[in-house]
């Protein structure tokens, strides 16, 4: 049987360019990583990997010379204007990386529409073999996995999913009854998770959910999220991004979090 999957989310080292996570990676002893071909916000830096080819070559190296490979995509986002035909170059990069899965986030109150608009990304995706993951937030139109789960099963694609996050898990108030539900129902519909760990009850204030999802999430075991509960519901083994963007005092560099997010997650993983 092979090593349960364990890679490294670009948002836990958003500093470092995708060469220098492919080699913090190699470093801790992940398997994967995931790549931000588009960022989150404009204010993020980023690194063009969709248009600067170069750094597409030093990437795909980088991968080449560690034999790390890449999981996920990230991150596009479903709006009331979005044209899907206009995310094929982001799949085609994705595929030249050999990334299975794509990180989608659902920003548009028509619910009609982002359903819509997810089939048509899925049927856009099927020939790259990438399946398109639909990850609720609480900010976000798909704010539940109740929500999400809803847009996916309507979409009725085979290669639509959903991602579950443990922070945002927590945070929506989402329910293991009900994931583990849904598992049992289409397990095929959960092709990997993201791990960190949440400290402290549910903020009543969104801004402050969301400055914490970007600032504060603790390394896996760190926290009070039940997630040994949600990887219980989820489908054994299923693959595991660590995504634990954190401002710890004292700073740590992005090597190492994504040595520490490794070590913690194989902790709890017992």
């Amino acid at each position: 049987m092979s090593e349960q999957i364990l890679s490294l989310a670009a948002l836990t080292v958003l500093e470092l360019s995708p060469p220098e996570v492919v080699e913090a990676a190699a470093r801790s002893g992940y398997s994967h990583v995931g790549l931000r071909l588009e960022p989150a916000t404009p204010e993020e830096y980023h690194f063009p990997l969709v248009s600067d080819l170069d750094l597409r070559r030093q990437t795909l190296k980088a991968l080449s010379d560690t034999g790390i490979k890449v999981l996920d995509i990230e991150i596009l986002r479903l709006k009331p204007h979005t044209n899907v035909q206009d995310f094929k170059i982001f799949l085609e990069v994705g595929a030249e990386f050999g990334a299975t899965e794509l990180l989608i986030a659902g920003n548009d109150p028509d619910e009609a529409r982002l359903t819509e608009n997810f089939a048509l990304l899925c049927d856009l995706a099927k020939p790259y073999g990438i399946h398109p993951h639909l990850e609720f937030m609480p900010w976000t139109d798909s704010s539940d996995l109740a929500s999400a789960l809803r847009v996916v099963e309507n979409a009725g694609r085979s290669n639509g999913c959903v991602l579950v996050d443990a922070f945002h898990f927590n945070r929506s108030r989402s329910s293991l009854a009900e994931l583990a539900a849904a598992v049992t129902a289409n397990p095929q519909r959960f092709r990997y998770t993201q791990m960190c760990d949440v400290l402290g009850p549910v903020p009543d204030d969104m801004t402050e959910i969301l400055r914490q999802a970007r600032n504060e999430r603790r390394f896996p075991g760190d926290g009070d999220c039940d997630l040994m509960g949600l990887l219980h519901a989820l489908p054994k083994d299923i693959p595991v991004s660590i995504e634990a963007p954190t401002r710890q005092v004292p700073p740590l560099n992005g090597f190492e979090r994504a040595d520490l997010g490794l070590k913690k997650m194989r902790k709890l993983l017992g």
